[in-house]
């Protein structure tokens, strides 16, 4: 080879490495430069977005201390201390990194916005390779790419119609955060409620808890299937199936209660937590809905016959559109009209869209369990619900107008006591009429006078009012100032009673589809006659942007839930999760998307409130919430296992009941045997170790006292009842818009107020105290979990209120008829209360303490109660600012037939009664263990 050669072929060789080493080098260095590209786009910038640009340029015209980080050259160069605030390639001498290391100064300076250890390495990180801004276009580039990647480490990308900006269409979650908008599971390594909670048990190596005892088993299920005591006699008879077979007894138990009539009575209140049910609309005039009791009475029956859920969602949402016609239908979707809402001293358009965005949530929060209001003003900031979605879902409801709606009465419909309605209604009527119309006669009287002298032709008060002040006389001529005042809450009690003539009329708190009009929720019916344009009117279905309806934004069409991923059968297939723009059949498509079976939500919302009902809490806690905000499940599979159960059973909840009070998960005792080990590894006990015990809710313990005392009227259905309340409360002023609400008038007789709970007459303005201080839920909001807080009022009420001092006398009455003797007495009560005997101990303190409490009752007479028949009452006159009087008539108290009452029964059955008092405030009372 010579010299030439060689030299050449080394330099060639020398030349080639160089070369690939210049490649290997520039590649590695664009491998590098992508890498930290991304890192600013996807992860830097957004966070400066977040933690930053409030305050530091979002409003270019205040920028919080002069410091702008909407670019790389503000952001590097700092405000007004004229320093440097990023030094590239040195994160230690830049300010800016000491400050989000709270080193100095503290940035962000809330601490709930503080970054984590994580996000200020990733901007140590970016500060060390030099600060890297790629351009605009790069960073676009960059965001489309990733828009491909379903899921990475920082989540998965859910998809939805999109959101107002691509920065929130192609957001990402975590996968556990949004595990209700994926499909329900279908195949599983369990296949009954006790496999799926053992293995969770067995994970943690806990063992559970052994059964409850038979006593306390039939306890359990009697209240939370029909929510009352069992009889001294049923538990007897339990008790004895119990010994020959207990798992038949147990199977027995759960059918004899899931047929009763009271089961629908129990879990309709259940759903009327949900569903805000009330007899009246709420806010400054809280007008009474009449017949409101009809939807009430909806529910239980339909639990009662165990209708499919499906359906009962259907009917409630559109019932009018799926049975026109049909009186079922149309009460149903009274749910359409639970909410708190009025027309007062607001614009109609404004009234519409409370309506409108109150319905849209109901129904988001009760169905699909998925709160609505968070996305009215701009897209979700948690859940995957742009929105445009909510606007869509508002399309689908915006033809919807309420009103009273005729609805012939069912056969099934208790209407007992209907003549006795009317007759009191008719009553308090023609007593505020007759008066309304003296005082009308005499201002019309002075009015002629007027007219007459000024040789000015009559008008009546209607034609005179928008005439000039010098052609008509004074508002009120001829009233003295009481007499204005008196006239204004006269024609507002005629008004009030003739309201209430239309609880005993076919009519039922609805809704129909229609063009808008301007509503008066004093009277809301469906116009007889259409107005010229009505026949081709449509909705105008926009964003609102802001939320307010007067700012319009995109038009919008009426649609669906994108984020569910369950399109609307026969959409186009251009826009999936549309329904019709025809004014009729919204509703129905809308109810049908959410009871369809593969919707994700609709059916594991059901399960969840089921099996909340019966645990004491959800395997999801936030039962009105599966969003991002609310809380993951504790038993996602033992859920969703369940939950096709539900769907291919048909929707029917009392098979349900059966599967879930059928394990050993729900039979187990509330005491573990090694309660050390279980609170240092489960301390909410939310793998279900034990059974949780839980107090009586408001209701149970009410119908629980009349059930014992034997004063429960078991009637089911019709007609709200007024229970008996603190007579203070009863007859304090209730300001409504110009006037006085008129005093709650108790029920005749104790047969009719010592009815169940739920048949009470619920007024928003009103709360029963007995019932609110024991956790009732305010109707104005959806319940999904009662709050068992225990309050020193609850002390005081259980202890010293009128009420129980009723039901105590009442079930000293009735130990007095069914025992001799005070040792039998006491048995007899323990038997009534507590379901077992009373031991020697107890027996010997108690004759002590009976026999104590006597000698007191002796010395002691108690003064007789009176009921006033009628009350004067005062008001200032809104125009002349001077007080007036007026004289309220109470006509219930002239026939009125009271509860026994401490004056009206002897000494020694007050002492009985104080012993049947402390029985009713024992825990073994109120808590279902």
């Amino acid at each position: 080879m010579n010299r030439f050669f060689k030299t050449t072929l080394a330099s060639t060789l020398i030349v080639g490495c160089v070369v690939l080493a210049s490649q290997s080098m520039a590649e590695q260095t664009t491998t590098e430069d992508v890498k930290e590209a991304k890192l600013f786009t996807l992860k830097i910038l957004p966070l400066l977005k977040e933690k930053c640009l409030g305050c530091h340029g979002a409003d270019p015209n205040d920028i919080k201390g002069d410091y702008d980080v909407r670019n790389r050259e503000v952001l590097l160069a700092g405000g007004e201390s004229d320093e440097p605030a990023i030094i590239p390639g040195k994160p230690d001498e830049s300010p800016f990194y000491e400050a989000i290391m709270w080193d100095g100064m503290e940035m962000p300076p809330k601490e709930n916005d503080r970054l984590t250890e994580e996000q200020t390495k990733m901007i140590r990180h970016w500060i060390e390779v030099g600060a890297p801004w790629p351009s605009e276009e790069e960073q676009s580039k960059i965001k489309k790419a990733e828009w491909s990647v379903a899921e990475n480490d920082d989540g998965v990308l859910v998809s939805t119609s999109g959101g107002l900006a691509d920065e929130w269409t192609y957001r990402r979650y975590q996968k556990e955060d949004v595990w209700a908008f994926r499909s329900v599971q279908k195949t599983f390594d369990h296949d009954s409620v006790d496999g799926f909670v053992n293995a969770k048990l067995a994970d943690a190596g806990i063992d559970p808890a052994p059964f409850a005892s038979p006593e306390q088993l039939l306890r359990r299920a009697s209240y939370d299937v029909i929510g009352l005591p069992p009889t001294p006699q049923e538990q007897k008879e339990f008790l004895a199936a119990w010994e020959k077979n207990s798992d038949q007894a147990w199977s027995d138990l759960i059918d004899r209660l899931l047929e009763s009539d009271h089961y629908g009575e129990r879990w309709g209140q259940h759903w009327l937590d949900v569903a805000r049910y009330a007899d009246t609309t709420g806010f400054s005039n809280d007008y009474e809905r009449s017949n409101a009791w009809r939807y009430r009475d909806y529910v239980i029956r339909s639990l009662n016959n165990d209708k499919p859920y499906d359906l009962f969602v259907k009917e409630q949402i559109a019932g009018d559109e799926l049975n026109p016609g049909d009186p079922e239908a149309t009460i149903a979707t009274g749910f359409l009209r639970m909410g708190a809402w009025g027309t007062a001293m607001i614009p109609a358009a404004e009234a519409r869209q409370l309506y409108r965005d109150d319905v849209v949530h109901s129904i988001g929060q009760s169905f699909l369990s998925m709160p609505m209001r968070c996305c009215k003003c701009h897209d979700h900031k948690f859940d995957p619900i742009p929105t445009q979605d909510y606007y869509r879902m508002y399309a689908s409801i915006s033809a919807t107008q309420p009103a009273e709606m005729p609805a012939e009465f069912l056969p099934s419909e208790n209407r007992n006591r209907f003549a006795e309605t009317k007759e009191l209604v008719n009553k308090l009527w023609d007593y505020s009429h007759s008066r309304r119309n003296a005082l009308h006669e005499k201002r019309e009287s002075a009015a002629k006078k007027w007219y007459k002298e000024n040789n000015l032709p009559y008008k009546n008060n209607e034609e005179r009012k928008n005439d000039p002040e010098d052609k008509k006389p004074m508002r009120h001529v001829g009233l003295t100032e009481t007499e204005q005042g008196q006239l204004k809450v006269r024609e507002q009690d005629t008004w009030i009673w003739e309201r209430r003539k239309e609880r005993v009329q076919p009519l039922a708190q609805s809704v129909y589809n229609g063009a808008d009009s301007n509503q008066n929720d004093r009277k809301l019916r469906k116009p007889k006659k259409a107005k010229p344009g009505d026949k081709n009117w449509h909705p105008e279905s926009v964003i609102f942007l802001g939320g307010s309806y007067m700012a319009k934004g995109d038009p919008v069409t009426p649609g669906v839930l994108s984020g569910c991923g369950l399109p609307v059968p026969g959409a186009p297939s251009d826009d999936p999760f549309a329904i019709t723009t025809d004014i009729d059949g919204r509703r129905l498509q809308l109810a049908n998307w959410i009871a369809h079976p593969d919707n994700p939500l609709t059916a594991r919302s059901m399960v969840n409130r089921i099996w909340q009902y019966h645990f004491g809490k959800g395997i999801v806690r936030t039962a009105n919430n599966f969003g991002v905000k609310g809380a993951n499940p504790t038993h996602l599979e033992l859920l969703d296992w369940m939950t096709q159960q539900f769907l291919a059973g048909g929707w029917k909840m009392k098979r349900m009941h059966k599967l879930i009070m059928m394990s050993d998960a729900y039979r187990r005792g509330v005491v573990h045997p090694n309660q050390e080990q279980l609170d240092a590894v489960d301390s909410e006990n939310s793998l279900l170790a034990r059974f949780m015990p839980r107090r009586l809710s408001a209701e149970e313990y009410r119908d629980g006292m009349l059930s014992v005392t034997g004063e429960l009227n078991r009637e089911l259905g019709g007609l709200p009842i007024v229970p008996e309340i603190n007579m203070e409360v009863a007859l304090e002023p209730r300001m409504i818009q110009f006037s006085i609400a008129p005093a709650q008038q108790p029920s005749r007789t104790p047969e009719e107020r010592n009815r169940r709970s739920i048949y009470a007459y619920r007024v928003r303005g009103q709360a029963d105290p007995f019932l609110e201080v024991l956790n009732k839920p305010n109707p104005n909001d959806s319940c999904d979990f009662r709050d068992a807080a225990a309050v020193s009022p609850q002390a005081f009420t259980l202890f010293n209120s009128d009420l129980m001092s009723d039901r105590s006398i009442a079930l000293a009455k009735r130990v007095e008829a069914e025992a001799k003797g005070v040792d039998e007495q006491i048995s007899r009560a323990f038997e009534l209360t507590l379901g077992r005997e009373a031991n020697d101990g107890e027996r010997k303190r108690l004759s002590e303490y009976v026999a104590e409490m006597a000698t007191y009752h002796k010395q002691n007479k108690p003064d007789p109660v009176a009921y006033p028949t009628k009350i004067t009452r005062s008001l200032v006159e809104e125009f002349t600012g001077k007080e007036f009087t007026y004289e309220e008539w109470l006509p219930v108290f002239e026939n009125y037939v009271p509860d026994a009452k401490p004056d009206t029964v002897s000494p020694q059955t007050r002492a009985l009664a104080d012993l049947c008092l402390l029985l009713f405030n024992a825990n073994e009372f109120m808590y279902v263990y």
